[in-house]
């Protein structure tokens, strides 16, 4: 141990295991087949410093990964290296600190903006939030069209009752 450098023994390089805690490989989306069945396959949301494109799991693969699972696409025309890296992890934050309940089975990759970069991160943050929530509304009002029952129309003869 070298004197003079404060907190040597926490930075050798390992990091502690809550530093993951935050967003673990099962509710991240890896995959390209994934992140493309997501673009094609789904729906979007836009706002100010992002577009979150969603897509609901169907039974089969939602079993394997229960609730959530988020990707990112942060493409080089926002910025070199650091700069994507440095929107990346804000993102990372905002999403980890916005994560509905586990209930919820859909696939989300959100494409941000280059002004993410210089945005505040409490409004990056109800952005997020925001997206959650009107993705869960757009999510339950699908399920609810898709099982309700037909409503009865009458006798059928085409005539209206006044």
């Amino acid at each position: 141990m070298t004197a003079g450098v404060p907190g040597e023994e926490r930075d050798r390089g390992v990091r502690p295991p809550a530093s993951r805690a935050g967003f673990p490989r099962r509710v991240r989306l890896l995959r390209h087949a994934d992140f493309e069945r997501v673009y094609k396959l789904g729906r979007r949301h836009f706002s100010t410093s992002l577009t979150a494109f969603y897509l609901a799991r169907q039974e089969a693969t939602a079993s394997k990964a229960p609730g959530l699972r988020i990707g990112f696409t942060v493409g080089r025309a926002l910025g070199g290296a650091v700069q994507r890296n440095r929107i990346k992890r804000r993102l990372r934050e905002a999403v980890r600190l916005a994560r509905p309940a586990e209930g919820t089975r859909v696939d989300v990759v959100i494409n941000p903006r280059k002004s993410l970069l210089t945005a505040d991160f409490e409004a990056v943050l109800n952005e997020v939030r925001r997206a959650f929530v009107v993705i869960e509304e757009k999510l339950k009002g699908k399920q609810q069209k898709s099982t309700d029952a037909p409503e009865d129309r009458g006798s059928g003869d085409g005539k209206r009752k006044a």
